[in-house]
């Protein structure tokens, strides 16, 4: 007893549980509650007319012995059918209108919550699952919105409905009509559960099918030159082959049940015809109870295929609400900055440690303790793997050191909000990223809302201009998907020119410089020289050659700091690793 009670309670669970989510999804259709309310009303109405037309349909049966002649229930049969049809169209109308509303809402929050999440989620999440969540999972919503729900509860008013009127035409035929109900309930749930469980395997390999194509698309260069497309066919192919065969299971449990529903109920219907047949009922209510049992047969045979729809929703549901559930970084809107969060540019790295959350026992920096002043040009060196990047992650705050504080102008980063440190900062990066829009565009998002004058007046300080001008639409020339159609050094200069846009207190430069040939380095690093001017900056270098005359120089060496000097002075240590990395790189 006390095994069945522990099952009966988890099943409860889970109901309630489903409930719960389709509750929490159904509140997205609040703002548009009146829209909604017009098509329930009009499904309420083209249901109950439906109803009334089997009624009237023996009634022309029996010639008319209801009392209201052939030709007026004839009248009255096509009034029906055109109030049906004009309401069946109204609350589709509505229903879509209401749905497409509250999904855009939906897809705008799942969007919206997934770019202010922190940037360790995104270690163990690849793009591709997270794109397929708000097409493919949203899409099984949209279904549920616009047509599954509407369906439910109008196979529910049939039902209902029809059985009512069973019983007025006869409670004996209507009790032995009955009979099958329990066990459908009963085979409908037991298949569902499993149908649920098969519905989101199918959800998860498309996921991670779609994520093979966008990596394949995004990396196919990388494809091509690795020969490796027979690699990526095999890949996609094998994902898509398990989402089928998935499928496949889920369909025999579909099969089964529908086929049993089929077998059950127009069984049932050929004993009603013979049982009322039997007692002597009239022509015209037999024809009528006939055709309410097969309107009601059919509404359960198609409860069974709605609630497997339901399922496939709810399985859908867990997946964003997973998301939506992901704790999210304080953004705000990045209006004008509050005088108390203005910096100065004074940066104090105090016992800083650090690992990254998906690989704890790796501790990338150990009690990290260095200062930067205001105006101050510091590189930080080492042999690859140091740590070096991780220093400008925390600086930004994409992550939070494990221990130790970050202080700038002696404030605790984590009092200073977001949006406020990180729009006083801009990046350089070696790999630089372009959206695929136009040069002009990738320039302004360093500061949006800028003019042409101040684009074009960026680009100049960052020896980009020459170049754009010889491209024939100037600015509006498009980058191509990541900037292809750019070279590395154009790519460079743009990132520059974007950053000198934004004006920023604090510069970061990560590698700049060190993927460019000998040509477009000269020009690079001008342009660097010249935004370094004047403000806080950072740079992460690999060619010493560059850094030369920073104010200081921090080397890193397995996530310590071991040396801490000028040029001069670290070329000056004997056994040293500054030393020993310039003697490479200078003697080459």
């Amino acid at each position: 007893m006390k095994i069945l009670s522990s099952h009966h309670t988890m099943a409860n669970n889970k109901n309630n549980t489903s409930m719960r989510k389709m509750l929490r999804i159904a509140s997205y259709l609040k703002p548009h509650w009146l829209l909604f309310t017009a098509g329930m009303i009009s499904l309420l109405i083209s249901s109950l007319a439906g109803l009334a037309f089997p009624k009237l349909l023996g009634d022309l049966v029996s010639g008319g012995k209801s009392g209201i002649g052939i030709h007026t229930t004839g009248t009255l049969l096509i009034g029906i059918l055109i109030i049906q049809a004009a309401f069946s169209f109204l609350r589709t109308i509505l229903f879509v209108n209401a749905a497409e509303k509250a999904l855009a809402t939906l897809r705008q929050t799942i969007y919206n919550h997934l770019i202010r999440l922190p940037m360790h989620f995104f270690l163990t999440r690849r793009v591709g699952e997270l794109s397929s969540r708000i097409s493919a999972d949203v899409a099984l919503l949209q279904e549920t919105f616009t047509s599954t729900s509407a369906e439910f509860i109008r196979q529910v008013i049939t039902v209902g409905g029809g059985l009512i009127l069973l019983m007025t035409i006869s409670s004996k035929l209507t009790g032995f009509m009955l009979a099958i109900l329990p066990i459908m309930v009963i085979i409908a749930g037991v298949f569902g559960r499993f149908i649920r469980r098969f519905a989101r395997e199918v959800q998860d390999q498309i996921a991670s099918s779609n994520t093979v194509v966008e990596e394949t698309l995004q990396g196919i260069f990388s494809v091509k030159a690795f020969a490796n497309e027979y690699f990526e066919i095999s890949r996609y192919r094998e994902s898509t082959n398990r989402a089928a065969r998935y499928g496949i299971i889920a369909g025999r449990y579909k099969g089964a049940l529908s086929s049993f529903v089929i077998l059950g109920i127009f069984g049932a219907l050929v004993a009603v015809i013979w049982r009322g047949a039997a007692i002597g009922l009239d022509n015209g209510q037999l024809f009528s109870f006939v055709l309410y049992s097969i309107n009601i047969g059919g509404s359960i045979g198609g409860l069974a295929e709605i609630y497997t729809s339901l399922q496939k929703s709810v399985g859908a549901t867990e997946n964003l609400f997973q998301l939506l559930d992901e704790p999210a970084e304080d953004i705000t809107p990045p209006e004008t900055i509050a005088p108390e969060h203005q910096l100065n540019g004074n940066i104090s790295f105090s016992q800083i440690s650090f690992h990254y959350p998906s690989r704890e026992e790796s501790t990338v920096l150990k009690d990290m303790s260095f200062q930067v002043s205001t105006n101050q040009k510091i590189a930080i060196v080492g042999p690859s793997g140091a740590g070096k990047s991780t220093v400008v992650s925390l600086l930004m705050r994409m992550y939070n050191p494990s221990g130790g504080h970050i202080l700038f102008d002696s404030k605790d980063s984590n009092h200073i909000p977001l949006t406020a440190l990180r729009s006083q900062m801009a990046v350089v990066p070696q790999d630089v990223f372009l959206f695929g829009g136009t040069i002009g565009e990738n320039i302004a998002y360093g500061r949006q809302g800028a003019t042409e004058a101040e684009i074009i007046e960026a680009a100049q300080k960052a020896n980009a201009w020459e170049f754009i001008q010889r491209f024939p639409l100037g600015l509006q020339t498009i980058v191509g998907d990541r900037g292809v159609q750019l070279s590395g050094g154009q790519r460079q200069r743009i990132a520059i020119a974007r950053a000198v846009l934004k004006e920023p207190r604090i510069l970061i430069l990560d590698e700049a410089t060190s993927a460019l040939d000998a040509e477009s380095e000269k020009l690079v690093q001008e342009a660097l020289d010249r935004l370094m001017e004047g403000r806080t900056s950072i740079v992460i270098a690999h060619r010493l050659a560059t850094i030369r005359q920073a104010d200081k120089i921090i080397v890193l060496d397995r996530g310590a700091i071991v040396e801490e000097g000028t040029h001069t002075e670290l070329v000056n240590v004997n056994g040293g690793l500054y030393k020993n990395l310039s003697e490479m790189q200078f003697t080459q």
